[in-house]
């Protein structure tokens, strides 16, 4: 009788012992499943994304945050330059989320020479863009969009006009003359081009185009740097110079825009 109880005892340790192991192999599976359909979801279908600067004034706010749809275009597979299968192509006037072109100057700054970026697609393959005032032609037509109606020139005659070696590589895909007029001979802010984009290319900038580093300094984007089309802002708060308020991240929140679609 002793013994059975010995084994009895032994038996239920045993068993107490191995339901704690399966109950942790089953939270361990179900934290795994989690980390999956997430990475799954990051990686193919949505992704979030901060605005950290104003050069999309007055289209995204600084301290915006999106959700972006990664699928739209096509998923971009990790590692390579490769995408799946898209459900549109990227249409000029759509904000994009892309991988900037390589940027030597932030690079010798030590920042990310190709920082994640989100401008307007203003010019797509075929298209000729130039600027002129600060106004910008797509194939001759004048174009007024976001902040550009009513952001201050600063080349405007008043001001020295903004001039950037970085505008230099424009001189590879410019027309020296067409119906268009000439090119500058050096390349500024708010007058340049005529440019043709070539083929599978995108020309990007900032509606705040007066405060935005676009392509005009780093050049067009490829097809394989598209990452994405945002869909709507789903939270914001005002951030750094715009609040005085601790905390502001919870203090400061604009709910206004909280569900704002991007267009």
């Amino acid at each position: 009788m002793a013994t059975n109880v010995v084994a009895n005892a032994r038996g239920g340790k045993k068993s107490a012992s191995g339901s704690r192991l399966r109950a942790l192999w089953e939270n361990i599976k179900s934290l795994a499943g989690a980390i999956l359909i997430y990475l799954v979801l990051n990686t193919f279908l949505v992704a979030a994304y901060r605005i950290p600067s104003g050069s999309m004034i007055p289209t995204l706010l600084i301290g915006d945050w999106l959700f972006v749809n990664k699928a739209v275009y096509g998923p971009h597979l990790p590692f390579t330059d490769s995408h799946l299968p898209s459900f549109s192509e990227p249409k000029r006037g759509e904000v994009i989320v892309f991988v900037s072109p390589y940027q030597a100057d932030e690079a010798g700054r030590g920042d990310d020479p190709t920082p994640t970026l989100v401008k307007r697609m203003v010019g797509v393959s075929g298209d000729t863009l130039y600027m002129r005032a600060g106004l910008l032609y797509v194939n001759g037509v004048a174009q007024r969009q976001g902040f550009g109606i009513v952001s201050t020139p600063r080349a405007n005659g008043s001001q020295p006009a903004d001039i950037s070696e970085l505008f230099d590589w424009q001189h590879k895909i410019e027309l020296k003359q067409s119906r268009f007029g000439p090119a500058p001979t050096q390349p500024q802010l708010d007058n340049w081009g005529p440019l043709v984009i070539p083929a599978g290319r995108y020309f990007m900038m900032g509606d705040n185009r007066y405060e935005s580093k676009d392509s005009r300094y780093w050049g067009t984007v490829p097809r394989e740097n598209i990452r994405g089309r945002p869909i709507f802002v789903y939270y914001s708060y005002r951030s750094g110079d715009e609040s005085d308020r601790p905390l502001s991240f919870i203090t400061d929140i604009r709910w206004g825009r909280i569900g704002t679609r991007i267009r």
